[in-house]
């Protein structure tokens, strides 16, 4: 009876894990909560709305959007290693700001297809930021 009773919740669980895989697209936007070049609480803000293919398990290839309000947009180009299903690191290019941010990140799965999560960036100019948001994965 004991093995009936493991053997359906490793099924469950797996039926509802909440990995990515390969061919998955991560659709997902996020805001800085903090930024080193921010001098006043308020002063300006970052938004981000970016999508990822999934070309490999652990590896995602990405493209977005970095919509500032005192600064210029930016196109954004970029990828994803997963070091495990929650930790990531990223290399992404901003055209439009001229710059170049690596960060790393965590994700913790909400929902079946729903993760939040926050990052850490350090951009090539100079400025660091924290960033917290959301993403649905499609199947």
């Amino acid at each position: 009876m004991k093995i009936i009773i493991v053997w359906f919740l490793f099924v469950l669980s797996a039926c509802v894990a909440n990995a990515q895989s390969t061919t998955d697209i991560m659709v997902g936007g996020g805001f800085d909560l903090f930024k080193t070049n921010n001098r006043k609480l308020f002063d300006k803000g970052q938004v981000n709305l970016e999508a990822n293919y999934f070309v490999a398990r652990h590896f995602a290839v990405g493209a977005g959007v970095e919509l500032w309000t005192a600064n210029p947009n930016s196109f954004v180009m970029g990828m994803r290693w997963y070091a495990d299903d929650n930790f990531f690191g990223r290399l992404r290019g901003l055209i439009g700001a001229n710059d170049v941010s690596v960060g790393a990140g965590w994700s913790k799965p909400l929902l079946t297809n729903w993760r939040f999560e926050a990052l850490a960036d350090f951009y090539f100019h100079g400025d660091f930021g924290l960033r917290a948001g959301v993403a649905y994965i499609i199947n």
